[in-house]
Parts: C-alpha cells; sequence; structure tokens
C-alpha cells in the first residue's frame, strides 16, 4: 500500500482540539483509514480524550467509549465480548473492530495490570498506545515511557532512569502481533493496522508520538523529529507474528547498510527536553550513553541479519 492509495474517506474530521503538530491526531487519522467505517474506539483517558472536541461535537467519524485511565485492557476485553455476544445473536452481522487507543500514562503505568490481563487471556482487540513519553495532558510529568536524561516539570534535571519497553513485554506475552511505528513512516503503520485487524486476539501496536509542546520542539517538527527518531535508532521499527520478529521500514535499511545510522546528537538537539545535554557548547557524558547503547544494539541487529542471510544461504546450497 502506497501512500496515494489510501482511502479518500476521512474519518478523522475537522474541528478537533487538538494543539498544532498533535501526533496523536496524526495517529488517529491514519488509524481510522487503515481500519474503516466499522470500528468501535475505546479511548482512555489521555490527550484524545480532550482533542476529540467539546460535547455535543465530535471530531472523530466512528462510535467512542471514552473510559478511565487504569481500563484500557478491561474496557477493551467487555467490548470484545459484547460484539461475540451480538454477533452470536444476529443483530451484528459483520465483526466490527475494536480499537483501545491510550497513552504511555494509561499503558506503561496506570493501565499495564488491565494490559496485561487482557493480553494474557487472548482477548480480542486491537491496543494501540500513542507514546508521547510523558504524562503531557496534564503537565508533562515524567511516565515509565520517558526516556533516558529528558526534562519533564518532575524530572527538571534529566531523567536518571531507562525507559521500560511494554513492547517487549507485550512480546512477552505470546500475542499474535505486536509491532511498533512511526508517523514519519505511514504506510508501515497503515499496513501494520490492516494486519493486526485481520488477526483474532490481542493486538499491540505502539507509536512514538513526539509531542511539540511537551518535547519542546516547532509545531511544524513532529514528522521530522519522528524520523529522526527512527534514522538515530532511538525508536525500533518492527513487527512480532507468529514468535519471529522483523525490522520495517527506516529501521529494516540501517540494519541492511542501505541508510545510515545517524548521531544520536541530532534527535537530542532538536527537543527543548534535552537542551540541558548541550550547555557551554560541551555534550554531556549521557549523550555518550545514549551512544553508546545503542551501536550496541545495532552492532547485535546487524550480526543476526548476516547470521540469517549465512544460514540460508547454507540451506539452499545444501
Amino acid at each position: 500500500m502506497r501512500l496515494k492509495d489510501f482511502p479518500e474517506e476521512e474519518l478523522f474530521l475537522k474541528g478537533s482540539a487538538a494543539c498544532a503538530g498533535c501526533p496523536g491526531s496524526m495517529a488517529l487519522r491514519v488509524a481510522f483509514k487503515a481500519l474503516g467505517r466499522n470500528t468501535l474506539l475505546v479511548v482512555i483517558a489521555s490527550c484524545t480524550s480532550v482533542l476529540q472536541s467539546p460535547f455535543p461535537y465530535s471530531a472523530l467519524g466512528v462510535p467512542v467509549l471514552n473510559m478511565a485511565f487504569a481500563t484500557g485492557g478491561a474496557t477493551g476485553s467487555g467490548v470484545a465480548a459484547a460484539v461475540e455476544h451480538l454477533l452470536k445473536k444476529g443483530i451484528l452481522r459483520e465483526r466490527p473492530n475494536v480499537l483501545v487507543w491510550a497513552g504511555d500514562g494509561g499503558t506503561y503505568d496506570i493501565g499495564i495490570q488491565a494490559l496485561s490481563g487482557a493480553a494474557e487471556r487472548g482477548e480480542d482487540f486491537i491496543y494501540v498506545c500513542y507514546n508521547n513519553e510523558a504524562y503531557s495532558n496534564t503537565g508533562t510529568q515524567r511516565s515509565g515511557a520517558t526516556p533516558y536524561a529528558a526534562w519533564t516539570s518532575n524530572t527538571i534535571s534529566g531523567k536518571r532512569e531507562w525507559r521500560k519497553d511494554v513492547a517487549q513485554i507485550m512480546v512477552a506475552h505470546d500475542l499474535p502481533y505486536v509491532a511498533t511505528a512511526s508517523l514519519a513512516y505511514p504506510t508501515d503503520f497503515f499496513n501494520k493496522m490492516r494486519k493486526a485487524a485481520s488477526i483474532r486476539g490481542t493486538k499491540y501496536i505502539e507509536m512514538l508520538a513526539p509531542c511539540p509542546p511537551g518535547w519542546k520542539f516547532p509545531s511544524d517538527s513532529t514528522v521530522r523529529v519522528s524520523r529522526l527518531a527512527v534514522q538515530t535508532g532511538v525508536w525500533l521499527l518492527y513487527e512480532h507474528e507468529n514468535g519471529r520478529t522483523a525490522y520495517t521500514a527506516g529501521t529494516k535499511r540501517i540494519i541492511e547498510g542501505q541508510s545510515e545510522l545517524l548521531p544520536v546528537s541530532e534527535y537530542l538537539k532538536a527537543q527543548g527536553r534535552f537542551r540541558h545535554l548541550f550547555r557551554g557548547g560541551e555534550e554531556d557524558e549521557r549523550v555518550r550513553d545514549y551512544q553508546k547503547r545503542i551501536d550496541e544494539v545495532f552492532d547485535n541487529l546487524r550480526f543476526a541479519s548476516r547470521l540469517r542471510e549465512r544460514l540460508m544461504d547454507l540451506e539452499i546450497r545444501g
């Protein structure tokens, strides 16, 4: 699927209350194009609770259920169960897509228990975490997704811990489909949403969602920052299906040597939340910590890629 082949119907409507350059609204627009009108949207307390516009109007062209922070997995389970009941009764003739839409606060922290329970049970819905790496709707406080050294309103000298990786936690739940996505690669996200909709069970997709006011960059740079995250190796694009992980789009090209891995400083300098790492023209040692960690990851990924190619070559010759 190419960008020009996306469905023309718009289900993310005009008049939203989103900030300029809002990553959540961009991601929803692509998600709706991938899933279509036959979608039931569960919004977990987050920026999306606000951006859908004030009652009685709505910028969302599908049925919406707004729920509390901790309830993503539980509400998704309930809606999925209701769908099964209505299908059996013949009230519904076609199975709708159940889409749970949550931020990192409602996923990494407050909602992880309900999500883990639903994943363990294999409930049938798509769960999308649009990860803006902080509690952006309530003042930009740190979350479990906030990266190392980042400024937030309660880590003013930079967070001391590395973020946890919920996508890999979901892989450990043995889900049928787990993927990551970026706004800079919309066709990759579209295809992953389409694939998730074709699979039964719990599907988890995590979208990096650079937030202009929270991350402190101009509102017209959301896609640029999203692309830099991938090009510098801070954000990996992959899908995990049937026990196997395949890297996609920009990450795949870096691993295969088709694209250069850019210095992580280019990504960090694009955001005011990392400004303290470059004071006085000197790079803080935490920048080197970042680069070392990324280089180790890509050394391992390239080695694994070469090993797979070698094994495939031996299979062909054998």
